[in-house]
């Protein structure tokens, strides 16, 4: 990591002027809507889980939970390649109609067998349209503009974790599980017409072999396998199997060094790229990959157990649990909104990342105080500083990442971000669930856990007995739940800290406000123009590079 100034090849005039009309919103409305998809799902289902596998007579919590995780994941090292060599529009496609192919299955599924594979195929499809969004997003705006739609992003996902968990628990409460799944496929619906008829982006023309041949497959391969193994070990990881066991260990240390091979690979080779050269060689552009894998940890972690302190510790319902949870997830939003227009207004992005994690790591610490007892005050009013902290994050992370490249919208660099985001996220949500499951075995009875077979998340499990628990044991069990999750929040302020550490590797980039004209939106005229639904290839020339501020 020893550059910070490039030298490029660029288009040979400049693009054309950023138009936001008709077209543009369609298509940003649209992305919108897959993100929507996406972040219900997450959220929706995980609070439904239990109702869903007792009614199809199962057992396996972990993989109902797990497939759809995995699968989103695997899949992400493939989106850059594909997006270059097919183009936008296709892949995009293709990747709606896989989620709701894997919504039906899994809508209509009358065994767990049915079920995991229909969550499989849904995650395929899930982890390809994030991706794929968050490309065409940074084709379509220049990257000053960039934040306040992320903003507007963040708030889609904010909102979907807010809402998520009732509909999910109101459905499932009425038998009517299968509607979370159904509901899926007159969204897709939806984004398949408005993207078929107003993405109007070039394709392009190479032939069928040629697509193919431009692939990475030898390090896409070795990445996606190396994610999957150790994704299978922490999923396995004190639920299924011990971590001394071998069954998690050898899939942790196959994984572990495959990716160890693949960064080698990808640094000596670099054919595609799967990983953009600036990961290896700029520190600003590792400064933000780093930042983005710890505010994945921290935030999934967040966003997935206090719900759990919700609705364990203070003994309320999950619906109840997610009106407590809009002070996480109506602050996020406006604070990610205004990270974007101050990155736009004063062309800093490295201020914004000292700040937010500096509210994160307070926000995690005054987490940190809460107990059984606690107010609701106290419990409302310590998420506003982790809330304000993760928004700014969430947001002000993709700027040091994109201003160094060649490219502000390298589809290859964006796909490599959202898959160690997501990468990140599975992290923060297993490590959350280790420490809670290792902390209620350490401090309730034997006698009470071992009501609850091997292969089981105890914490979900426990929960809704709770509430017709004898005394003493309800008050241990709330106890427990409480000294669990602070200890989660006392291990992600760890994370924080690494967080903020993460940002000295940064440096000012001046943000350009140029766009890869052969990737933009055509208007009537260019299409006419081209003769053509978007194939008009893009000319090269030298532009000059970011300086440094």
């Amino acid at each position: 990591m020893t550059t910070d100034t490039p030298s490029v090849m660029e288009n040979d005039s400049q693009p054309p002027e950023f138009k936001r009309g008709f077209n543009f919103w369609m298509v940003y409305v649209s992305n919108l809507v897959v993100d929507m998809l996406s972040a219900l799902d997450l959220t929706a289902i995980a609070i439904a889980l239990p109702t869903i596998v007792g009614e199809l007579h199962g057992t396996d919590f972990v993989w109902a939970g797990s497939a759809y995780a995995i699968a989103s994941t695997a899949v992400l090292p493939f989106i850059g390649n594909l997006a270059s060599a097919f183009g936008r529009k296709p892949v995009l496609l293709g990747f709606i109609v896989t989620f709701a192919v894997g919504s039906a299955i899994s809508g209509a599924a009358q065994n767990m067998n049915m079920l995991i594979a229909g969550r499989t195929v849904q995650g395929f499809g899930g982890g390809g349209c994030i991706a794929i969004t968050e490309i065409i997003y940074a084709d379509l705006v220049p990257l000053p503009e960039r934040g306040k739609y992320q903003g507007i992003q963040a708030t889609v996902w904010a909102l979907a974790c807010a809402i998520g968990p009732p509909i999910g628990g109101a459905l499932a409460d009425r038998g009517a599980w299968r509607w979370l799944f159904f509901l899926n496929i007159p969204l897709c619906a939806i984004a398949v017409v408005l993207s078929a008829i107003f993405l109007r982006v070039r394709t392009p023309k190479t032939g069928f072999r040629e697509k193919i041949a431009q692939i990475d497959w030898i390090g896409i391969a070795i990445m996606t396998g190396s994610t999957v193994s150790i994704l299978l070990a922490i999923t396995w990881g004190g639920i299924q199997f011990p971590w001394s066991s071998a069954h998690v260990l050898v899939p942790l240390i196959i994984g572990a060094v495959g990716l160890l091979v693949f960064f080698a690979i990808e640094f000596l080779w670099l054919k595609g790229p799967t990983v953009p050269r600036f990961f290896f060689i700029n520190r600003t552009t590792f400064s933000g990959y780093i930042g983005t894998f710890f505010h994945g940890i921290v935030a999934l972690a967040a966003i997935y157990y206090l719900p759990v302190y919700f609705q364990a510790s203070l003994g309320v319902s999950a619906i109840r649990s997610s009106v407590y949870g809009f002070a996480l997830a109506l602050t996020i939003p406006p604070f990610g909104i205004l990270t974007g227009l101050s990155v736009q207004i004063i062309n800093r992005y490295r201020p914004q990342n000292y700040v937010g994690w500096m509210f994160i790591i307070v926000g995690f610490g005054v987490l940190s105080t809460l107990d059984e007892h606690s107010s609701r005050a106290a419990y409302i009013g310590s998420q506003i500083p982790l809330a304000v902290g993760l928004g700014i994050v969430w947001i002000s992370t993709q700027f040091p990442i994109l201003a160094p490249l060649p490219f502000s919208n390298s589809a290859h660099a964006l796909s490599f971000f959202t898959f160690i985001r997501c990468f990140a996220q599975s992290w923060g949500i297993v490590l959350g669930g280790t420490i809670l499951q290792n902390t209620l075995l350490n401090k309730l009875p034997s006698s009470f856990t071992s009501q609850f077979p091997q292969g089981v998340q105890i914490a979900y499990a426990i929960i809704p007995t709770i509430s017709g628990l004898p005394e003493p044991l309800k008050g241990q069990v709330r106890a427990a739940f409480a000294q669990a999750t602070r200890l989660i929040w006392q291990v992600m302020l760890g994370v924080s800290g690494a967080g903020f550490l993460s940002v000295l590797l940064m440096r000012e980039l001046t943000l350009r406000q140029d766009r890869d004209a052969q990737w933009g939106l055509q208007d009537e005229k260019e299409k006419e123009k081209d003769g053509s639904d978007g194939e008009k290839e893009g000319a090269s020339t030298e532009v000059s590079v970011p300086s440094v501020v």
